[in-house]
């Protein structure tokens, strides 16, 4: 597969020449590449890793053209928004739902992420026909929602927009390529952020708010991120690195098939534990940098116990009202959405050969300086 096809083949369907910047290009380049790399890569595996790199640039076209034609929109002010990170499978999801329960803050919705020119308003987010098409289509079903799930109108990850720019750990996890991953983790992130914030402000031209966004792996991207955004709010989620590792390589495994002939044991063990550690270890170093702890530290085993609890906690911080609507749309959430809805995610370490005993050096500093609840 040859990036310079992916890029024509989007110029065509969209009738779309002009980018607002080429800096996916090096992105791309290891994504295609890898495409035909990988020995256990199936033809129809390639056919949709193909439609999605095409997809993901046709929507960037179509971004770039609508910033063209209204250009007022990069004069938009994002102001203090809320970005959730953390280890994956930390509760970045459960916590983005919660806020997302509150009318007073701007979530990233799946649906806009596909398709989100031109923009909807306020009073048409949830009922555009863009999104009422994609809550129809999620009515057939979802093999992986045990494992993780987002409403066609509810919140997202940065991820999926980011992957416009070929810098996303979406694309790392379809890839399968370790030179992809280790690129990703040696690059400057800094074009991803500046498209993420151009994507940000076409959406609250119509629908404006405070924004409370996540992406477990704005943590690999925290430097370029606060530049970015100097007065974000960042919530730092944690967990039992074990527990949340073992919990990562299950998902990655289960959703290589959809591109792979089975599923790649050696890079999953080669890979995840380590991108895992980079995930606090980065964190960490900024806290160490600025001389402070500029975070909000939730832990899962507390939110899982106390989710409404922990959002007055949080809200305290964040300085907003937790108002009595904000409370009943969080409560309506976890009334209509138990852990198990969808299934039970199965998972253990020794599924891949690992073990507690071989993962804990890569997270000591890490357990040394946070108070983390051990899963057993």
């Amino acid at each position: 597969m040859k990036a310079s096809d992916i890029i024509a083949k989007a110029r065509q369907i969209t009738g779309i020449e002009q980018f607002d910047s080429e800096s996916f290009r090096e992105g791309l380049e290891l994504a295609a590449a890898a495409v035909d790399a990988h020995p256990l890569r199936t033809q129809q595996g390639k056919a949709f890793l193909e439609y999605m790199y095409v997809n993901n640039l046709a929507t960037r076209l179509k971004v770039a053209e609508y910033a063209r034609q209204h250009p007022e929109v990069r004069d938009e002010k994002i102001v203090r928004p809320i970005f959730i990170m953390g280890m994956p499978r930390t509760g970045t999801t459960l916590a983005s739902y919660l806020l997302g329960g509150d009318p007073n803050l701007r979530s990233l919705l799946r649906w806009e992420v596909a398709t989100p020119v031109p923009p909807a308003t306020t009073a048409t987010l949830k009922t555009d026909p863009r999104c009422l098409a994609m809550i129809e289509e999620d009515k057939k079903g979802d093999a992986f929602a045990h494992i993780h799930y987002e409403a066609p109108d509810g919140p997202t990850e940065c991820t999926f927009v980011m992957a416009h720019d070929f810098k996303s750990l979406f694309v790392e996890s379809m890839s399968a390529s370790p030179a992809y991953s280790d690129w990703y983790l040696d690059t400057d992130l800094t074009s991803a952020y500046e498209y993420h914030r151009l994507f940000l402000q076409i959406l609250q031209s119509k629908a404006p708010g405070t924004w409370a966004l996540k992406l477990p792996s704005h943590t690999l991207g925290i430097d370029a991120l606060m530049k970015m955004y100097p007065d974000a709010r960042v919530i730092w989620t944690h967990r039992d690195p074990i527990k949340a590792t073992a919990s990562l390589v299950s998902m990655i495994g289960n959703v290589q098939p959809i591109t792979l002939s089975g599923r790649d044991d050696n890079f999953l063990v080669n890979n995840y534990p380590n991108q895992m550690a980079e995930h606090v270890r980065r964190p960490m170093a900024y806290m160490d940098k600025v001389g402070g702890d500029p975070f909000y530290h939730l832990h899962y085993a507390e939110m899982t116990r106390d989710p409404l609890g922990q959002m007055r906690k949080l809200y305290a911080w964040l300085g907003e009202e937790l108002t009595a609507e904000a409370q009943a749309g969080m409560q309506a959430w976890l009334d209509k959405n138990p852990q198990g809805k969808f299934g039970k995610h199965a998972y253990g370490l020794e599924q891949l050969g690992l073990s507690k005993e071989t993962l804990m050096p890569l997270f000591a500093n890490y357990l040394q300086r946070f108070d983390v609840e051990s899963e057993g």
